[in-house]
């Protein structure tokens, strides 16, 4: 039986360590987040963010516009927040509306407050292995693999999905922690065969129980990042848990696995720009 990644007690512990990191600036860190519209889902991840910056101690500002905000609108409001020396972290929440261009956006973020690490320079560093902000989900998942004891060095590595949130920055961290590693997607011929080899998987493709527990390999880390809402209200993520707990090392719940440690990671990534900020 698979042993439980407990994202929650190891963020605790991610939160924990920022707190005297914090006490030494010369003042708190500030953190705004941009919501446009009224999807539920964002509203939830807000008020978790704005929760935990609250208990941290952080200066924090939500900044709520309209479904309607039009392009020019948005760009200003980033630009102020550029402009403003009290932030030192800028997050646009996703998704946004379709009338907005989603890349010149998060394009016009200073790359010095870009705590997501969705900035091309950012995202471009990242690539050359000498980040200055990791993308936060990937970031936590490399710290729940740490945690596990298993040296990735030599291992095979599959990620399931290749968006730039997860799936690409999750493939280049894992390379760079010395793992042969495999990108594959909804599209990839025999999905089943990569991962019956893999030693550790990522699941971030968004379907719900899209990874059989029968497909992987015995004793392997599974890592879910996916997070999938059921017709009965339910929520499950991308590997079908039950199954493969029967066979692989490691596993992480859904919930309570990989999104607890997203938020302490853009928590971590905030406090690591004040300090260059300030420093």
């Amino acid at each position: 039986m698979a042993e439980i990644l407990d994202g929650r007690k190891v963020a605790r512990t991610v939160l924990q360590s920022l707190r005297g990191r914090i006490e030494a600036l010369p003042r708190r860190p500030g953190i705004a987040v941009v919501r446009v519209g009224e999807d539920p889902a964002s509203a939830v991840y807000v008020a978790r963010k704005t929760q935990r910056a609250e208990r941290l101690g952080l200066h924090h500002e939500e900044i709520h516009l309209e479904n309607t905000v039009d392009q020019a609108r948005l760009e200003a409001v980033v630009d102020d927040l550029n402009a403003r020396d009290e932030i030192d972290g800028i997050l646009v929440q996703l998704p946004l509306p379709a009338h907005v261009d989603r890349t010149a956006i998060l394009d016009r973020i200073d790359p010095a407050k870009d705590v997501d690490g969705f900035h091309p320079d950012n995202t471009g560093r990242l690539s050359q292995g000498r980040a200055r902000f990791v993308p936060c989900t990937p970031l936590g998942v490399m710290l729940l693999l740490e945690r596990t004891g298993v040296s990735l060095s030599g291992k095979r590595a599959v990620v399931v999905g290749r968006s730039n949130i997860v799936g690409r920055p999750m493939a280049m961290l894992l390379e760079q922690a010395n793992a042969t590693v495999t990108v594959c997607h909804s599209r990839t011929a025999d999905l089943q065969a990569h991962l019956a080899q893999a030693d550790v998987v990522v699941a971030a493709v968004g379907r719900p129980h899209f990874v059989k527990g029968e497909w992987l390999k015995a004793g392997a880390v599974v890592i879910d990042v996916g997070i999938n809402r059921l017709e009965d209200g339910s929520l499950c993520g991308d590997v079908d848990t039950q199954a493969a707990a029967e066979r692989v090392g490691w596993i992480t719940p859904v919930p309570g696995g990989v999104g607890p440690m997203t938020i302490s990671m853009l928590m971590a990534n905030t406090v690591a720009a004040a300090e260059a900020r300030q420093g």
